[in-house]
């Protein structure tokens, strides 16, 4: 049976970061946390569970998840955000892998949890996330704030049964928040990369996401919430394509 590391990073999660820990503490060989100088409990109740745990200044998703995995002392790699929990299914199928590793990684679908409805459209689920590997075999890439994970060229990788459940936010506050704070990262990220906006991407690609979502990817179906998810997530595509513009402006001078 191989050795897990279930690999978590963390900044002010009081409010999660419990609920978490319960839910891998079966499946766990070891729970490494990294953590970004929280000021609130998350420290304290994190040792409470007999955790290993680092802090190291936050510089980026990617960055910080990449970092958190030398912490581990097994290659075999859970990764799961403090906000995040194990269904029993997706323990149970955790637990058969440990047992019988038969892939180089393992993909999942997460299903989120917004204001207290589970969203089943909107192109939120299953929103399959690659969370179960062998860190030998990969690594943590993509774009901030939306980190992946990638497998090198002909690994092989599998699904598992059983859902990763997200508690994404509590309040539809709480979504407009990281809206801004996410289309501000993005807006970065674009702009250290040279890309470029232009009056299509800040009026059509919004239009483009909230008809995608609410009608392509069922969001309607989610009722209220769905029409309240696809309105905030099409207006921080245009945040993100605003915010860009004005980095160049700035750039420019």
């Amino acid at each position: 049976m191989i050795k897990l590391s279930v690999v978590i990073i963390t900044f002010n999660e009081e409010q999660n970061i419990k609920r978490c820990l319960e839910s891998v503490k079966e499946v766990a060989d070891e729970i490494v946390v990294l953590d970004s100088f929280s000021t609130d409990n998350t420290e304290a109740i994190c040792k409470n569970y007999g955790v290993k745990f680092f802090t190291h200044t936050f510089d980026g998703h990617i960055q910080q998840k990449n970092r958190a995995i030398t912490y581990a002392s097994s290659p075999y790699i859970l990764s799961v955000d403090a906000d995040e929990a194990l269904s029993e299914e997706l323990k149970r199928s955790i637990l058969q892998k440990k047992k019988n590793w038969d892939a180089d990684g393992y993909t999942l679908n997460r299903l989120t949890n917004y204001c207290g409805k589970w969203i089943h459209h909107c192109g939120w689920y299953p929103d399959r996330k690659l969370r179960l590997f062998d860190s030998r075999k990969g690594k943590w890439a993509g774009l901030n704030p939306h980190d992946k994970y990638f497998m090198d060229k002909g690994a092989v990788v599998k699904h598992l049964k059983g859902d990763l459940l997200h508690y994404s936010y509590y309040t539809v506050e709480q979504h407009h928040q990281q809206t801004e704070k996410f289309s501000t990262i993005a807006a970065k990220s674009l702009f250290d990369k040279g890309k470029k906006t232009s009056f299509l991407n800040i009026w059509f690609s919004p239009l483009i996401r909230f008809i995608r979502d609410y009608f392509f990817n069922l969001g309607f179906l989610d009722g209220k919430t769905g029409l309240t998810i696809c309105l905030i997530s099409a207006g921080g595509t245009k945040k993100k394509y605003q915010k860009l513009k004005k980095l160049k402006k700035q750039d420019r001078r």
